[in-house]
């Protein structure tokens, strides 16, 4: 029992998804005697178990099912053939994820959650889901699932059942929590997200995409800087690959490492990559026609740090695939990174900019330096290296007008202190914005210029957290990466009442632009650790 209790911790950082399960018993078998004990056969509308039948969900979204079985039911996930209860497990969720997933239409709005974009703020727009589910689960939670109508009313009774305290939660006993599910949110949802759909019909027929290869990457690290990089992916059994991952930051240094990836639904990569001694994880997305892949590569320990990442897949024509910094000042002179694949001959980026000296060049990643004449014309423009071409790929701008920190909201949390929770850190960046034309903030002529250097503080966000001194016990930001750590976790004899280091803080991000500064502001709420953690939440 106590390898079964690892495995599942394992399996709850998502760091299973990304293996393959050794050959054992078939999927079916396997269901037969593991799940075929209490989930009786149905026939129609297509055969299957129940509950089970009605049910389709991505990858992570099994995963949590399964687990919750061994959790709640003591389901062992034996195999006769002597599979380990984590290969069953691993066997399984790849089974359910191709045969009842997504389609990637309906995951793409939701993606966030599965990629652990942790300070996403979404609003549903429904009112009375929004009090009845949006208050606990992320909208995500609910919208990466599709059910018939007696599944999602039979996961009515269940929550009810199961969390009874619901009914008396604080703010929770206005309503008729069982007739109003019953009765509004059922039909919503059965709407809203149905089992049957036209998107996943089609998926089902369509061609999947060969995802084997070599594959050009570019991002962004919040706190860190642009990244690209060369992926290889090696086929290694059926949807399996053997990962080589070699990739740099503008700065020079090194993310390189080896890993193993997995495709589930036809389209859903998952990948885990050990990089310069540091666990990653790859949630990606495949374009239908296998192009590409876009989504966030994260460290499995602190999922708040990640890169943002777009692939494109090595074709043998030239590619120009980014370019970073992507702005430049009218006046000004830059060293550029552009990232692609056979790549030849000299940058071309336009009318009113001169290259001054290729610093370095190669078919995959050139380093220029480049100026801008006074005059040269502002606004995005396209970039050309021989016979490719990347289009709004550099913004040319007379001046920063206003300073806007990204993300707006913000949520760290305490840690450490021996406890299980370690700290949850929280990355700000400076976006400079120009007014446009009509000089005015706000306006349809509005110029995004793009991530710019700053200098981090932190300010009380009112008088109470003035009065409380939170900006001394909170936490500490770093100046110069934007990267605030949290404080310890635990009551604080030095603190009034001896609280917890929780604080509610102003983030201000301060930029020179030539004589002048510029200041933006964000909010970030430092609290306390959060003690359930699943894939999606």
């Amino acid at each position: 029992m106590q390898k079964m209790n690892c495995a599942l911790a394992a399996l709850a950082l998502g760091c299973a998804l990304a293996c393959p399960a050794p050959q054992a018993s078939t999927p079916e078998e396997l269901i037969h005697l593991n799940c075929a004990g209490c989930h009786l056969p149905v026939e129609k509308p297509d055969a299957g178990l129940t509950r089970m039948q009605q049910q389709r969900k991505t990858p992570e979204g099994w995963q949590m099912t399964l687990t919750r079985m061994h959790v709640l039911h003591k389901s062992p996930f034996t195999d006769p053939d002597g599979a380990s209860p984590e290969d069953v497990m691993r066997t399984l969720v790849k089974y359910f994820a191709d045969t009842k997933g997504l389609a990637p239409a309906e995951s793409a709005r939701y993606r966030y959650s599965l990629e652990q974009r942790h300070n996403t703020i979404d609003v549903p727009e429904d009112p009375e889901y929004a009090v009845m589910c949006a208050r606990c689960h992320a909208e995500s939670r609910v919208g990466l699932q599709r059910r018939s109508e007696a599944e999602w009313r039979d996961l009515v009774h269940f929550h009810l059942a199961q969390f009874p305290t619901s009914e008396y939660s604080a703010g929770g006993r206005d309503r008729d929590w069982l007739g109003t599910g019953l009765d509004t949110i059922v039909p919503l949802l059965s709407k809203t997200y149905p089992y049957e759909t036209a998107e996943w019909s089609d998926w089902q027929k369509a061609t999947k995409p060969a995802l084997e290869g070599r594959w050009r990457l570019a991002g962004h690290m919040p706190g860190k800087g642009d990244f690209d990089a060369l992926m290889t992916a090696t086929a290694d059994g059926a949807d399996n690959f053997r990962i080589d991952l070699q990739g740099q930051f503008a700065d020079g240094e090194d993310l390189s490492g080896t890993g193993s990836a997995i495709v589930y639904t036809g389209y859903e990569w998952r990948a885990s990559i050990d990089a310069n001694g540091v666990a990653y994880k790859q949630v990606l997305a495949a374009t239908e026609d296998g192009a590409q892949l876009e989504g966030r590569m994260f460290q499995r320990e602190r999922e708040e740090f990640g890169v943002d990442i777009e692939a494109w897949k090595i074709s043998g024509k030239p590619q120009l695939l980014a370019l970073a910094p992507a702005h430049l000042r009218q006046g000004g002179t830059q060293t550029l990174v552009l990232a692609g694949a056979g790549l030849a001959g000299k940058p071309d980026f336009g009318k009113g900019i001169r290259v001054d000296e290729v610093v370095s060049s190669d078919a995959e990643r050139m380093v220029v330096t480049v100026s801008a004449e006074a005059g040269a014309a502002t606004g995005p423009r396209a970039v050309r290296v021989g016979n490719a071409t990347l289009g709004n790929a550099l913004t040319v701008y007379t001046q920063i007008d206003r300073i806007e920190v990204t993300p707006a909201y913000a949520v760290g949390r305490v840690g450490g202190s021996e406890g299980s929770q370690d700290k949850v850190r929280a990355t700000f960046e400076a976006i400079a914005l120009a007014n446009g034309a009509d000089g005015e903030p706000g306006t349809a002529d509005d110029m995004r210029i793009g991530v710019v250097a700053a200098e981090w503080a932190v300010a009380p966000w009112d008088e109470k957290a003035a009065s409380d001194n939170d900006v001394k016990f909170a936490g500490v930001m770093d100046k110069d990466s934007g990267v605030f750590t949290p404080a310890a976790a635990g009551p604080n004899p030095a603190r009034k009442y001896q609280t917890n280091n929780a604080g509610n803080l102003k983030v201000v991000a301060s930029v020179q632009d030539g004589e002048r500064t510029l200041q933006g502001e964000g909010r970030l709420l430092v609290t306390v650790q959060r003690w359930n953690n699943p894939p999606i939440r």
